[in-house]
């Protein structure tokens, strides 16, 4: 079981999750869909069910996403960017980034999985 134990809030982070899509022969696709943006926060620590909220503007619209990190369609999570923040819940970051400084340059690395 994957539980991630490097993701925090203030990290911008690429999900790759496992979509099931049916054609209309009834034929069953898998493919990989990649979601990035910022995690606001994250639940219940290293417990099985385990989940971050992560947030991303898409046009004018902001949308958040709850990922469950033990759940077996999210195939990797990658780390693009990390900022300092001084809280476990940053919903005020969703106004506006300008607040938040940049810990260091990261560059996409895909985070270790956490073995039990």
């Amino acid at each position: 079981m994957e539980l991630y134990e490097e993701i925090r809030p203030g990290q911008v982070v690429r999900v790759h999750q496992a979509i099931k899509e049916t054609t209309p022969k009834g034929e069953v696709k898998e493919r990989i869909q990649v979601y990035e943006g910022l995690v606001l926060k994250r639940s219940h620590r290293k417990e099985v069910g385990a989940t971050i909220i992560v947030y991303k503007k898409s046009g004018t619209v902001g949308v958040e996403k709850i990922f469950p990190l033990a759940s077996p369609t999210i195939k990797k999570i990658e780390i693009v960017r990390e900022f300092k923040v001084r809280r476990a819940d940053i919903s005020y970051a969703m106004d506006s980034t300008k607040r938040m400084t940049e810990k260091r340059a990261v560059g996409a690395k895909p985070v270790a999985k956490a073995k039990k």
